[in-house]
């Protein structure tokens, strides 16, 4: 039972942060235009977060895999939360932009500590895929309520109010997390504390390990291309919507995104078919509500974000299952952080380039420009030129 509690633990954790995170992102737009921010500074300020997750992705690969998940999740969390209560004080726009990169840095620590932790739990390919859609099960679940809650509370409290109520939330979840996860974790063969080699067998695994590595960096452009358009929703959002009430309509538009992809995370039989069938579909799919929120204005904004976070419920657990076969013993703190890093490069270059380019064309069409990109850019189904150990397209060895 101790990998089955440690999971539940987990879960309560990544939905206490989920919620918190995620209850921020209708509020943060409204919050810089009131500070005296323009688009151009919004779009930079949204990329920053995300470009100072890079140093943090960095160390997090390295460090996760040496001393355990536990420390770095505490650290993430009650960073976090005390930036947040300083961020309730801002004055200035670019008080709100230092405040955000300092946060991007702090919560880099928290995706490749908790995926690390999710895998270590289990050996077994099906049980870790499992984990997995647990872990995309509550962050969906807590992104169903949280913008919507974010947007109320500030409509009758205030942003202060809210930033200092999420801030401390945090922090809660951040000490429960010091008392409730293991210091490290025994389960399985993945697990993040490496097992000692010899020289000779270290040499035989690097040798092994490096082609592997060098042949799949082409991956990481996946996630790249998806955090792109991600950071373009994010940015573009809140400024499309318009009148008294916009805050408040934008959290609920994205908490619909949210309840889409909940609808497919819980179609568990989709598990069974290969990543490469469930990423090229999702990526399509979501392709194709960006064409349509860019073209399609008669269409309901509403029913364009279910589908679209219908298609984000396929993807996210078939990317994780692709990257866990892209790992391996001691190493999937790296695999994981190199994904952040990915994902973090893109959630930095989205929201800058929609800045930029929004008085010439549709945030939304560079979006579904990327992710088309990003299907065309998908790697062959078997190559035929793949080291021993590299995984093939539906993560089984070559």
């Amino acid at each position: 039972m101790f990998p089955v509690k440690t999971a539940l633990w987990l879960y309560l954790f990544l939905f206490l942060a989920f919620f918190d995170l995620h209850a921020q992102y209708p509020i943060l737009t409204p919050f810089a235009l009131s500070l005296g921010a323009g688009p151009a500074f919004i779009g930079w300020m949204m990329g920053m977060y995300s470009l100072t997750h890079l140093p943090g992705n960095l160390l997090a690969g390295v460090l996760v895999d040496r001393n355990g998940s536990r420390r770095y999740i505490v650290f993430s969390l009650i960073t976090a939360g005390v930036i947040l209560l300083l961020q309730a004080h801002a004055q200035l726009p670019w008080h709100l932009l230092m405040l955000r990169a300092a946060s991007g840095f702090a919560l880099a620590f928290l995706s490749p500590a908790c995926m690390t932790l999710l895998a270590s739990l289990s050996s077994d390919a099906a049980v870790q895929g499992k984990y997995m859609s647990g872990h995309g099960i509550v962050h969906t679940l807590a992104s169903v309520v949280s913008p919507a809650a974010g947007a109320f509370i500030v409509a009758e409290a205030g942003f202060s109010v809210t930033f200092r109520s999420l801030g401390y939330l945090l922090i809660f979840t951040g000490v429960m997390a010091y008392f409730s996860v293991p210091k490290h974790s025994k389960v399985g063969a993945t697990s993040n504390t490496p097992i000692p080699l010899s020289p000779k067998e270290n040499s035989i695994s690097n040798s092994l390990i490096t082609p592997t590595f060098k042949v799949s960096r082409r991956y990481y452009l996946l996630p790249f291309f998806v955090s792109c358009s991600q950071g373009v929703l994010f940015f573009e959002l809140p400024l499309t919507q318009t009148g008294s009430r916009s805050m408040v309509s934008t959290g609920i538009l994205l908490s619909l995104l949210s309840l889409g992809a909940l609808l497919t995370l819980s179609m568990f039989f989709l598990n069974r078919l290969t990543p490469a069938g469930r990423i090229a579909s999702a990526l399509l799919g979501m392709a194709l509500c960006f064409f349509m929120l860019a073209s399609f204005h008669s269409v309901p904004a509403a029913a364009i974000l279910f589908l679209l976070g219908a298609a984000k419920g396929v993807l996210f657990p078939a990317m994780a299952s692709l990257f866990i076969s892209l790992g391996g013993p001691g190493r999937m703190g790296r695999t994981f952080s190199l994904q952040s890093i990915a994902m973090s490069l893109g959630a930095f270059a989205g929201p800058v380039a929609a800045g930029q380019l929004r008085t010439f064309v549709s945030p939304y069409f560079i979006a579904f420009l990327l992710l088309m990109t990003a299907l065309l850019l998908l790697p062959p189904r078997n190559t035929g030129k793949q080291p021993a150990l590299q995984p093939d397209w539906n993560g089984r060895p070559a």
